[in-house]
Protein backbone atom coordinates (compact mmCIF):
# COMPACT_ATOMS: atom_id res chain seq x y z
CA UNK A 1 0.00 0.00 0.00
CA UNK A 2 1.32 3.41 -0.78
CA UNK A 3 0.12 6.93 -0.34
CA UNK A 4 -1.40 8.65 2.62
CA UNK A 5 -3.09 6.74 5.41
CA UNK A 6 -6.76 7.40 6.05
CA UNK A 7 -7.59 10.12 8.54
CA UNK A 8 -8.70 8.56 11.81
CA UNK A 9 -9.86 10.07 15.06
CA UNK A 10 -7.63 8.95 17.88
CA UNK A 11 -9.11 8.02 21.23
CA UNK A 12 -7.69 9.60 24.37
CA UNK A 13 -5.81 6.90 26.27
CA UNK A 14 -3.93 8.92 28.87
CA UNK A 15 -3.44 5.93 31.19
CA UNK A 16 -1.65 3.78 28.59
CA UNK A 17 2.03 2.90 28.87
CA UNK A 18 3.67 2.54 25.46
CA UNK A 19 7.22 1.69 24.43
CA UNK A 20 8.65 2.73 21.10
CA UNK A 21 11.28 0.15 20.24
CA UNK A 22 13.72 1.16 17.52
CA UNK A 23 16.58 -0.46 15.72
CA UNK A 24 19.91 1.35 15.99
CA UNK A 25 20.81 0.65 12.36
CA UNK A 26 19.93 3.48 9.97
CA UNK A 27 19.32 5.72 12.95
CA UNK A 28 18.50 8.75 10.79
CA UNK A 29 15.50 6.94 9.31
CA UNK A 30 14.58 5.37 12.64
CA UNK A 31 14.64 8.77 14.35
CA UNK A 32 12.17 10.06 11.74
CA UNK A 33 9.92 7.06 12.46
CA UNK A 34 10.18 7.72 16.21
CA UNK A 35 9.12 11.33 15.69
CA UNK A 36 6.02 10.19 13.80
CA UNK A 37 5.15 7.55 16.39
CA UNK A 38 5.63 10.02 19.23
CA UNK A 39 3.34 12.53 17.52
CA UNK A 40 0.52 9.97 17.24
CA UNK A 41 0.94 8.91 20.88
CA UNK A 42 0.82 12.54 21.98
CA UNK A 43 -2.31 13.11 19.88
CA UNK A 44 -3.92 10.21 21.80
CA UNK A 45 -3.02 11.79 25.13
CA UNK A 46 -0.43 9.12 25.93
CA UNK A 47 2.30 10.69 28.02
CA UNK A 48 3.94 7.62 29.53
CA UNK A 49 6.20 6.58 26.68
CA UNK A 50 9.66 5.12 26.64
CA UNK A 51 12.02 4.94 23.68
CA UNK A 52 14.18 1.84 23.65
CA UNK A 53 16.98 1.29 21.14
CA UNK A 54 18.07 -2.24 20.28
CA UNK A 55 21.02 -3.24 18.09
CA UNK A 56 18.98 -4.22 15.03
CA UNK A 57 15.47 -4.99 13.85
CA UNK A 58 15.94 -8.68 14.62
CA UNK A 59 16.08 -7.81 18.34
CA UNK A 60 12.74 -5.96 18.36
CA UNK A 61 10.56 -9.02 19.13
CA UNK A 62 12.49 -9.96 22.27
CA UNK A 63 12.59 -6.34 23.43
CA UNK A 64 8.81 -6.20 22.90
CA UNK A 65 8.35 -9.31 25.00
CA UNK A 66 10.47 -7.84 27.80
CA UNK A 67 8.51 -4.57 27.80
CA UNK A 68 5.23 -6.48 28.03
CA UNK A 69 6.65 -8.45 30.95
CA UNK A 70 7.39 -5.05 32.56
CA UNK A 71 3.75 -4.03 32.24
CA UNK A 72 3.64 -1.92 29.08
CA UNK A 73 0.28 -1.86 27.33
CA UNK A 74 1.56 -1.55 23.76
CA UNK A 75 4.67 -1.32 21.64
CA UNK A 76 5.40 0.63 18.50
CA UNK A 77 8.18 -1.19 16.63
CA UNK A 78 10.24 0.84 14.17
CA UNK A 79 13.30 0.00 12.16
CA UNK A 80 14.70 -0.42 8.69
CA UNK A 81 15.97 -3.51 6.93
CA UNK A 82 17.55 -2.71 3.56
CA UNK A 83 17.90 -5.32 0.87
CA UNK A 84 21.46 -6.27 0.10
CA UNK A 85 23.13 -8.81 -2.15
CA UNK A 86 22.56 -11.87 0.05
CA UNK A 87 19.52 -13.75 1.39
CA UNK A 88 20.18 -12.19 4.82
CA UNK A 89 17.46 -9.60 4.06
CA UNK A 90 14.83 -12.32 3.57
CA UNK A 91 15.70 -14.13 6.79
CA UNK A 92 15.78 -10.97 8.89
CA UNK A 93 12.48 -9.70 7.47
CA UNK A 94 10.79 -13.04 8.05
CA UNK A 95 12.17 -13.36 11.59
CA UNK A 96 11.20 -9.83 12.60
CA UNK A 97 7.70 -10.13 11.18
CA UNK A 98 6.98 -13.53 12.68
CA UNK A 99 8.59 -12.61 15.99
CA UNK A 100 6.52 -9.45 16.39
CA UNK A 101 3.34 -11.33 15.52
CA UNK A 102 4.16 -14.13 17.97
CA UNK A 103 4.85 -11.72 20.85
CA UNK A 104 1.71 -9.70 20.18
CA UNK A 105 -0.46 -12.82 20.18
CA UNK A 106 1.29 -14.37 23.19
CA UNK A 107 0.62 -11.32 25.36
CA UNK A 108 -2.62 -10.24 23.65
CA UNK A 109 -1.21 -6.73 23.43
CA UNK A 110 -0.77 -4.56 20.36
CA UNK A 111 2.46 -3.98 18.53
CA UNK A 112 2.31 -1.32 15.85
CA UNK A 113 4.46 -2.61 13.00
CA UNK A 114 6.64 0.18 11.64
CA UNK A 115 9.68 -1.79 10.56
CA UNK A 116 10.41 -0.73 7.00
CA UNK A 117 11.66 -3.45 4.67
CA UNK A 118 12.88 -1.69 1.56
CA UNK A 119 14.93 -2.35 -1.54
CA UNK A 120 16.57 1.08 -1.47
CA UNK A 121 17.32 3.91 0.91
CA UNK A 122 15.15 6.17 -1.25
CA UNK A 123 12.13 3.91 -0.59
CA UNK A 124 12.81 4.14 3.15
CA UNK A 125 13.09 7.92 3.07
CA UNK A 126 9.78 8.12 1.19
CA UNK A 127 8.09 6.24 4.05
CA UNK A 128 9.97 7.83 6.96
CA UNK A 129 7.69 10.78 7.64
CA UNK A 130 10.36 13.39 7.14
CA UNK A 131 9.36 16.54 5.25
CA UNK A 132 8.66 15.71 1.61
CA UNK A 133 8.08 11.99 2.20
CA UNK A 134 4.92 10.37 0.83
CA UNK A 135 4.17 8.34 3.97
CA UNK A 136 4.77 8.42 7.71
CA UNK A 137 5.01 4.81 8.81
CA UNK A 138 6.08 5.80 12.34
CA UNK A 139 2.82 7.69 12.78
CA UNK A 140 0.79 4.96 11.05
CA UNK A 141 2.21 2.16 13.19
CA UNK A 142 1.47 4.10 16.38
CA UNK A 143 -2.10 4.69 15.18
CA UNK A 144 -2.50 0.94 14.70
CA UNK A 145 -1.33 0.25 18.26
CA UNK A 146 -3.57 3.01 19.65
CA UNK A 147 -6.66 1.74 17.85
CA UNK A 148 -6.03 -1.80 19.11
CA UNK A 149 -5.55 -0.46 22.65
CA UNK A 150 -8.93 1.20 22.27
CA UNK A 151 -10.46 -2.08 21.12
CA UNK A 152 -8.91 -3.93 24.06
CA UNK A 153 -10.24 -1.29 26.48
CA UNK A 154 -13.88 -1.85 25.43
Amino acid sequence: MSGSAPQVALPQLSQARVAIISSSWHLDICNDLIVGASRALKDAGITETTIIHVPGSFEIPLASQITFEQGYDAVVAVGLVLKGETPHFDYVCQGVTQGILDVSLKFSRPIGFGVLMCNTLEQAIARSGRPGSIEDKGFDSAVAAIRLLELKKD
